[in-house]
């Protein structure tokens, strides 16, 4: 279940990383030492995971709260929210895993793809098809005709060969589940803080919706929007879809 909606596999024919003392967007400025998670999960998947593992939570509380009338147990129900993000988080980690494997065998397919096209034109036009979405916009289209020749060329001649998992790969997984996971934690805290159980969750639901405001407005230094407006966004998205998972039984 996704937690994925944003994860790009990497294509083995385009990914290049940063150079050696460059920032991660490629310029010369000097880069701080990323820190776990960020080696090994893009922006846009590490907020995918935080808000997956908030929307996992809301919807249990909300859920037990409704049906209790604001005063189900609290402590017991964070408990089992905790241990449904632990769940969860183990299983994205093991998506996470079958797309990176996927992926690792998407440059040997799409040759095996060129080389069994029909025409050179059939070929190019594959390349085209799965390529152009990245490249294109990268290329003038006299460029895009010698770029997508001289992959085809390429691919006539060698062929990609599908490579296991690496120690990357778990630990990109092992990042997945700590963002889930991690997610769920601060729903904690106001039960350290506040005696009365039903106090305490309720304080607890705001913290969540405050994260939610706060993976959105994340979210907008990155892809370059309006702050404000992209926590309102995600603020309002989630809660969307936390009402459906309540109306649906959690």
């Amino acid at each position: 279940m996704e937690a994925h909606m944003t994860r790009d596999a990497e294509n083995p024919l385009l990914h290049e990383g940063p150079k050696p003392g460059s920032s991660p967007d490629g310029s010369n400025a000097p880069a701080t030492k990323p820190g776990f998670v960020a080696r090994y999960l893009d922006p846009a998947s590490r907020m995918g995971e935080v808000l997956f593992g908030l929307i996992m939570v809301l919807s249990m509380t909300l859920t037990a709260e409704i049906a209790a009338g604001g005063h189900a147990p609290a402590r017991e129900l964070i408990i089992a929210a905790v241990g449904c993000n632990i769940a969860w988080g183990l299983i994205d980690a093991f998506m996470y895993l079958m797309d990176r494997r996927v992926a690792l065998g998407d440059a040997a397919r799409l040759a095996r793809s060129v080389r069994e096209a029909s025409t050179s034109e059939a070929s190019i036009a594959l390349l085209q098809d799965r390529l152009g979405e990245q490249l294109d916009p990268l290329l003038s289209p006299a460029d895009r005709t010698r770029v997508y020749g001289e992959i085809h060329q390429h691919l006539l001649v060698h062929t990609p060969q599908e490579t296991a998992l690496t120690r990357k790969d778990f630990l990109g997984a092992l990042a997945c589940f700590w963002l889930v996971f991690f997610s769920c934690l601060p729903a904690a805290i106001p039960f350290f803080i506040v005696s009365e159980p039903a106090r305490a969750l309720r304080l607890s639901n705001l913290l969540l919706l405050a994260m939610l405001f706060l993976v959105g407005y994340r979210w907008a230094g990155y892809a370059g929007t309006n702050r404000l407006l992209a926590g309102l966004t995600s603020l309002a998205l989630g809660m969307l879809l936390v009402g459906i998972a309540v109306l649906l039984g959690g």
